[in-house]
């Protein structure tokens, strides 16, 4: 009986120890599927957030760089914008007035003369060869001066007593021709600068009309209504501007240019006369 109670007991103990390690299996079993369920979910969570920053990264970055567009694609999108139709004239203003700058810039260029050169080419060949040889080097010579010159030589003669009279009075006459002649032109070059602005107020008007009459249409006023008709208003007011500036700082030039070769005239013409007497003296 002591035989089988103590084999009893150990079955028991046995049996005990066995189902304790049992429960010691599945519970380190529950906390490794615990632990690889929560590294699952981690990895879940952090894979879509991974793609989600990849995905939004590059968008970003897309974002970030902006195209710049060429300055001639930028005028173009502006003159659109402003209105083609209305946009032209001022256009038309623009290249109008630069073609006459440019003209007379070209013209002038090319009547600027060395008066000094000149004159000491002149009193030369009236001292070698008369006034035949000085009238001579004013016809080979361009410009203003060597006309005035050659005009005044032109009507000279040595036997006359009021002769250097007569030379004055047509170098004064001559001079106020050809003082018309450099400033042929200048008066539309003037109207052009007057007339860039003016047609740019007159968008801005034409703009704000178109402005109001979409208020009106509308029955509220709705920045979006409105920002067309300002936009246009803007861009022709800025267009008419830039245009009169342009042209200004090239009228600047020009009338600039013409007197500087009025004063090279007017000085050349006294030291025309002093020559001249000087060789009506000998």
């Amino acid at each position: 009986m002591k035989k089988l109670f103590s084999l009893i007991a150990v079955f028991a103990m046995l049996s005990f120890g066995a189902a304790n390690y049992a429960s010691a299996q599945e519970e380190m079993a529950a906390d490794t599927t615990v632990e690889q369920t929560v590294d699952t979910n981690a990895v879940a969570e952090e894979a879509p957030a991974q793609v989600a920053e990849e995905e939004t990264a590059p968008v970003l970055e897309e974002e970030l760089v902006v195209e710049e567009k060429p300055v001639n694609q930028q005028i173009k999108e502006k003159f659109i914008e402003g209105g083609a139709g209305f946009m032209s004239f001022v256009l038309v203003a623009l290249i109008l007035g630069l073609s006459l700058a440019i003209e007379r810039i070209i013209y002038l260029n090319l009547a600027s003369t060395n008066t000094e050169k000149l004159l000491a080419s002149i009193e030369d060949a009236m001292n070698s060869g008369g006034v035949e040889a000085a009238k001579d080097v004013c016809r080979n010579t361009r410009g203003p001066v060597a006309s005035i010159f050659y005009q005044g030589l032109d009507r000279y003669d040595v036997n006359d007593s009021n002769a250097l009279e007569i030379v004055e009075k047509t170098v004064i006459a001559y001079g106020s021709v050809q003082m018309g002649l450099l400033e042929k032109g200048l008066s539309w070059i003037g109207l052009f600068i007057a007339l860039a602005p003016m047609l740019g107020f007159m968008g801005t008007v034409i703009g704000m009309i178109d402005a109001f009459d979409a208020i009106e249409v509308a029955g509220d006023i709705q920045p979006s209504l409105v920002a067309g008709g300002i936009k246009v208003a803007l861009i022709t007011t800025v267009s008419g501007l830039i245009v009169a500036m342009i042209l200004q700082v090239f009228y600047n030039y020009i009338v600039a240019k013409i007197d500087s070769i009025v004063n090279d005239m007017e000085d050349a013409s006294i030291s025309m006369i002093d020559i001249l007497t000087k060789y009506t003296k000998k």
